[in-house]
């Protein structure tokens, strides 16, 4: 169980920005700064959360937990495809081997759900049936599960992200078609080993995706992050079916509540300065992360509070590079 008192001491001892000495960044995105050193990249997962393409909040340990998720999930399909990851030296850090990203996200549902749109249920609701390419049969409820996964892809924009097709993506000359094959070919066989670990643990991974690249040799890797609670939809098992068939929302663990707060209080698109983040909600949000962590990898989180993060880092950062 989470340690609510120590998120509740740590709410200000959080990881927004970075700036690490001997190394060079190269990109700053929404959670990540990607730093460079000696061929390989370190990623640097942040505290933020972000939403509406805006920082909402840092969320105490959520970067750790993000990280060590993608760990853990990293060593769990390694069979199946190589990864980037070459080592954690920090629970917010993970050094990784340089790929070139393929400019699509590849997007894995085994129910049909969602609110935004490019969702699959917006869609569906809107009366289209042929979604990024697969047809969707008549009669289908909101949160209902698809007989098959189906595999959805969209374009990668900083912006605004795009539906696009199989047959899109090949013509257009986004992948190549042999590189396409497996990409799916690996993104089912990682989403259902997703879903068997954890259906074992008690939850119901209902959507996710994926980033694959390529190293110097060709070969198709999995890269940034995997079945962590950013990139991907936990419902629990237990409580599904009933919900479902009352027409309830499944209970999830999702930041929709904080998203939903920010819109009851301000028009988080267009107002140039946002309110605080109530620091109940945000404590909720750290203690959700943790929790999911805890229950679906087995493994008790490690708070790592003594100092602040961006020293603990940097000493750890300083301890890797004297290795290498």
């Amino acid at each position: 169980m989470p340690n609510r008192d120590l998120i509740r001491q740590n709410l200000y001892n959080t990881l927004s920005e970075t700036n690490f000495e001997r190394l060079a960044k190269v990109y700053t995105g929404k959670v990540r700064d990607i730093y460079e050193i000696a061929g390989k990249k370190i990623f640097i997962t942040t505290d933020r959360q972000s939403a509406f393409d805006r920082i909402l909040a840092s969320v105490p340990f959520k970067g750790a937990v993000l990280n060590q998720f993608s760990q853990f999930w990293f060593e769990k399909t390694k069979d199946i495809v190589p990864n980037h990851m070459i080592d954690v030296p920090d629970p917010n850090v993970m050094v990784v081997r340089p790929v070139k990203i393929f400019p699509i996200e590849v997007v894995v549902r085994g129910y049909i759900t969602g609110s935004t749109d490019t969702s699959a249920w917006v869609n569906y609701e809107k009366g289209e049936r042929l979604f990024c390419g697969v047809q969707l049969p008549e009669g289908l409820k909101k949160n209902q599960k698809f007989d098959e996964p189906i595999l959805t892809p969209t374009t990668k924009a900083e912006d605004h992200d795009e539906k696009i097709s199989r047959e899109e993506i090949i013509a257009q000359g986004l992948v190549p078609e042999e590189k396409w094959n497996k990409i799916e070919e690996y993104a089912m066989a990682i989403f259902k080993r997703g879903q068997e670990i954890a259906a074992e643990k008690g939850f119901i991974l209902v959507d996710t995706k994926y980033e694959f690249g390529e190293d110097e040799e060709g070969n198709i890797v999995l890269a940034d992050e995997v079945h962590t609670p950013d990139s991907s939809r936990y419902w629990v098992a237990s409580t599904y079916e009933e919900r479902f068939n009352s027409d309830q929302e499944p209970e999830n663990f999702d930041k929709e509540f904080l998203r939903l707060w920010f819109k009851e209080n301000c028009d988080p698109y267009k107002d140039e300065t946002l309110p605080a983040a109530p620091e109940d909600l945000v404590e909720e949000l750290a203690f959700r992360y943790i929790d999911i962590y805890e229950k679906l990898t087995g493994q008790t989180f490690e708070y790592n509070a003594e100092v602040p993060i961006a020293e603990r880092i940097q000493d750890n950062l300083d301890t890797y590079i004297s290795s290498l």
